[in-house]
């Protein structure tokens, strides 16, 4: 069950609020539609609901509010726009990667993908889905946790008319299995279709919320579509025979050779398109929307909520009807009898129709301008809807969750990888020039660090992958519908730079063997003998290259932005490292020598044999300029990455 309110946006700057004070709910078991012409604040509802917006009011999923579930995905499926997933990645890593931030096993994914009709795309690229595949792929990720809600912004958008009709019996057959659906709609007619009970927003606010079955009988209003090349003549003669009989007629001209007529029917429409020569090219009865003029943006405040149906004494304002003068009000009168059948003059020479009005309860068939009919009223059976089957024993939610996920949204790209590559290729040749010129120390030139640059290739790539880490997210968010601070959350943080450390470390000691085989093979074996002191000097080309992707992680994650990541990596030496070295600069009247022995007598657990090698080589690097000023620089960004990460969660 989902319980909203009071949901209320934050003002716009002298506009009213795109969404004031709603309040409803949807049932468990049932199809809610939340329908609004566009610009009504549908969408805006639902953000304010799931937490993605800021603003005022609570909505309680199943007595609990979004940001105090612990797994949201397991709770809230939700579908809001197009899927914000990396367009180089494939539909099936796509949903692989969703696998493991949910905790759900990966055959899910292909049981997904079969239940929506996507098997034969799996491994194309989101990138190349059209805008019908893409609702598949979003529905499919709604799905994906088996969650006991349904949060769907116009899922049948973009869709053909059968594969609404399917979509539409996914929906019920979910609600039937016991879920609730929330699904916002600008369609009248798919609402009163396909929900059970019909919430309609105008100009931000709730105007009614009703069942569908009066949704239909008060707000939708049975219509006579007319398609014919004298449409002016044959609305001025229906005008003029609805006053002569005192019946109360609407006729609303929707541009072209189209009409739509209100208080009447086939039967008549033909009679009198047949007494007076009218051709007629089309004559179907149809459930209409909310009347002629319904719709459009009124100057005042929407009325206030109330269930009652409206009077229907007094119609709604419609187009101009060619007359002379304005006749006077009169009472709507029941026909007095049925009029005998009448036939409609058919243009091929063939025998012409007949039109009568119908037998039984008014139909509710719509025909297409293709000849097709469609049963507006009919909901496909459950045994022919492809759900995919619920997820019987949920596993015990895991810390290496998010460690699994990191994993599969960095391989399942070739960002990373084609990084790497450029890395290596430029380190390389940067050794090689080095070599050349004779002037740089061996742990340069292995590095590839000439002296003019603040950071080595390893380092900015190291950099850059950690920057991807985070701001990929906020590029592509594709947890951002799970919940609006996902990516700051301190589990996923943690990952990351779990992650980005690995990558690091493989990339930095990648770069090593790499600029050491390539000295080898071009000037010999003098450049690659091993130095002394390699134990603290590779501790410090290790710790350089987990810091910058630190670094990046961290920056990417509060300024939201991979480039604004990677700028701070390069802004630590450029900026903090000279700040760094101005303040420990200059004589010293004491040293630290000898503190990895001092160390090790105060700590109860004494460390193997050698260990002070390690903890000195630890200490050598934040010694230097660079790997102070890191050290500095990302116990910084932990603390406003955390202040970030607490606002949020106070809002």
């Amino acid at each position: 069950m989902i319980q909203a309110f009071g949901l209320t946006s934050n003002p716009r700057k002298e506009l009213p609020p795109a969404v004031d004070d709603v309040s409803f709910e949807a049932r468990a078991g049932h199809v809610t539609a939340l329908l609004g012409a566009p610009g009504a604040g549908k969408t805006t509802v639902l953000r304010l609901m799931l937490e993605l917006q800021p603003g005022r009011g609570i909505t309680y999923f199943r007595g609990r509010p979004l940001h105090r579930i612990g797994h949201p995905s397991r709770e809230v499926g939700v579908l809001l726009g197009e899927v914000p997933g990396h367009p180089a990645r494939t539909v099936r890593g796509h949903l692989r990667m969703l696998c493991a931030a949910a905790g759900v096993p990966v055959r899910r994914a292909d049981e997904v993908l079969e239940a929506v009709g996507l098997v034969s795309l799996r491994e194309e690229r989101l990138g190349t889905l059209s805008r019908g595949m893409d609702r598949h792929l979003g529905l499919a990720c709604a799905l994906l946790a088996d969650p006991h809600t349904l949060v769907l912004d116009e899922p049948a958008r973009g869709l053909s008319a059968g594969e609404g009709r399917r979509l539409h019996g996914m929906l019920r057959a979910y609600a039937a299995r016991g879920g609730t659906v929330l699904s916002a709609t600008a369609d009248p007619k798919e609402a009163a279709r396909v929900a059970d009970r019909v919430v309609t927003l105008e100009q931000g606010r709730i105007v009614a919320d009703q069942p569908a079955a009066d949704f239909s009988r008060t707000r939708l209003r049975p219509r006579v579509v007319v398609r014919t090349p004298h449409a002016a003549r044959l609305s001025s003669l229906l005008a003029k025979e609805a006053r002569a009989d005192r019946r109360s007629v609407e006729v609303a001209q929707e541009g072209g050779n189209r009409l739509s007529v209100y208080g009447s029917t086939c039967a008549d429409i033909g009679e009198t398109a047949f007494r007076n020569g009218v051709v007629v090219h089309r004559l179907a009865d149809e459930i209409g929307d909310m009347g002629p003029g319904a719709g459009t943006p009124r100057t005042g405040r929407p009325p206030a909520l109330s269930d009652e149906p409206p009077s229907t004494a007094t119609p709604p304002p419609v187009a101009t009807l060619p007359s002379a003068a304005t006749p006077p009000p009169v009472a709507t009168l029941p026909p007095a009898a049925t009029p005998p059948p009448a036939t409609v003059p058919c243009p091929t020479g063939e025998s012409p129709p007949a039109v009568g009005p119908p037998s039984g309860p008014p139909p509710s068939a719509v025909e297409d301008p293709a000849g097709s009919r469609a049963d507006e009223g009919e909901r496909l059976p459950q045994s022919s809807i492809g759900l995919p089957p619920p997820i019987a024993v949920r596993p015990v939610p895991s810390p290496l969750r998010p460690v699994r996920y990191e994993i599969r949204r960095v391989t399942g790209v070739g960002t990373g990888f084609l990084v790497g590559a450029v890395v290596l290729a430029v380190s390389m040749l940067t050794a090689v020039l080095l070599a050349r010129t004779g002037h740089t120390p061996q742990p340069r030139l292995l590095a590839a660090w000439p002296a003019e640059s603040p950071l080595p290739p390893a380092a900015l790539g190291a950099g850059l992958l950690g920057a991807l880490a985070s701001g990929e997210e906020f590029r592509h968010p594709a947890l951002a519908a799970d919940r609006g601070s996902v990516p700051r959350r301190l589990e996923l943080l943690t990952a990351k730079l779990l992650v980005a450390s690995v990558t690091a470390l493989v990339l930095a000691v990648l770069t090593i063997g790499c600029d050491a085989e390539v000295l080898y093979l071009v000037y010999g074996r003098e450049l690659v003998e091993v130095p002394g002191d390699w134990l603290p000097l590779g501790v410090s080309w290790l710790g350089l290259a987990i810091g910058c992707a630190w670094t990046g992680v961290l920056a990417a994650g509060i300024f939201r932005s991979t480039t604004a990541g990677l700028a701070v990596v390069v802004a630590v030496p450029l900026l903090v490292a000279p700040l760094v070295r101005a303040a420990v600069g200059g004589p010293a009247v004491r040293s630290a020598a000898g503190l990895p022995l001092r160390l090790r007598e105060m700590l109860p657990l004494q460390w193997p044999l050698g260990g002070e090698r390690y903890l000195w080589g630890a200490l050598r690097m934040f010694a230097q300029p660079v790997g102070g000023a890191l050290a500095l620089s990302l116990a910084v960004l932990l603390c406003a990455y955390l202040l970030t990460s607490l606002r949020n969660r106070a809002r």
